[in-house]
């Protein structure tokens, strides 16, 4: 899986749970960055969330459940 294959998944699963709109999630989710595997073996990603407090807390508790299932992703 790459960067912006997860990015989708993320904004799919966001919009079926918690509705709203592909852009206003996108913006709420920010970019996935990808870590260098040397320094980050289990997770090499993470995302740099904006959005409301609620968007943010909603992103997080599935960003929980999405590291158990895709830890590690490849750029692009």
């Amino acid at each position: 899986m790459t960067a912006s294959d997860l990015e989708q998944l993320l904004i799919a699963r966001l919009i079926r749970e918690r509705g709203g709109t592909s852009q206003t999630w996108q913006r709420a989710l920010g970019k996935v960055i990808v870590r260098d595997m040397a320094t980050h073996a289990h997770c090499n990603w993470d995302v740099s969330l904006s959005g409301t407090d609620a968007q943010r807390a909603a992103i997080e508790r599935l960003l929980d459940e999405v590291r158990l299932e895709h830890s590690i992703v490849a750029a692009g």
